[in-house]
């Protein structure tokens, strides 16, 4: 039986900053396909991973993207930041904030895009004037744009309210289901983790769980990524 490569590959993974450890002896493969949630508190290491897999900080170890690595894989790889800073005031609209990301003559993509994230309608409006909703949902169609096979999402939903979240997973579903995407997205809600992910990764640092949300999330360990008085949301066993 033939076996697939791996869509990410990561193995004694370390990162340090001057003296301070970031990262410690991270191990992980992401098969193709999954929805892998990474979860962990603030300073646990997420984005850094995200910054290593594409290959923006120095590190120990080995990452492999699709067998390859990193810097040869960029271009199966689409990346949706947590914040996306820019002047509200400019006059740019949504169609023309993705055409600065076309690499030849648009052949149809932009408006794909736009209706894969269900943001077609808004395709002339000014970026300035969505929502923090809407603008991930943009974000998200400029990283389809490439035909990603492997997507990476930063709290793709922070600050966006539950609707808005459940339909930015709806997408990353959609997606998945559709083309065999493999995202690999950082969150802090759990009840999505449930919902949506194949499999969850808990960081701090080190790798804490890595196994299916129901068999790895537990209050015990919850408690020991967050604190006593963390809460379940959305979910109990």
């Amino acid at each position: 039986m033939k076996t697939r490569t791996p869509a990410i590959e990561i193995s004694g993974l370390n990162v340090r900053f001057n003296s301070l450890s970031i990262l410690r002896d991270i191990n992980f493969k992401l098969e193709p396909g999954e929805i892998v949630a990474v979860i962990g508190p603030n300073g646990a290491g997420k984005t850094t991973l995200f910054r290593a897999i594409l290959g923006l900080i120095p590190f120990d170890g080995s990452i492999r993207v699709l067998g390859s690595p990193t810097k040869k894989a960029l271009g199966q790889l689409g990346y949706v930041p947590q914040r996306f800073s820019f002047d509200r005031s400019f006059p740019l609209r949504v169609r023309e904030f993705l055409s600065l990301s076309l690499r030849g003559p648009d052949t149809g993509l932009i408006e794909r895009s736009l209706s894969d994230t269900e943001m077609l309608g808004r395709k002339d409006s000014l970026i300035g004037s969505l929502s923090g909703g809407q603008l991930q949902r943009v974000l998200m169609a400029r990283a389809l744009m490439g035909s990603p096979d492997i997507l990476l999402l930063d709290e793709p939903t922070a600050g966006v309210d539950l609707e808005g979240e459940s339909g930015f997973y709806d997408i990353i579903k959609k997606q998945n289901a559709s083309r065999g995407v493999t995202s690999l997205v950082i969150t802090h809600e759990i009840n999505m983790v449930y919902k949506y992910a194949t499999r969850v990764i808990c960081l701090n640092r080190d790798i804490y769980c890595h196994g299916t949300p129901k068999e790895s999330i537990t209050r015990e360990l919850l408690s020991r990524l967050y604190g006593k008085d963390v809460v379940m949301r959305g979910h109990s066993h």
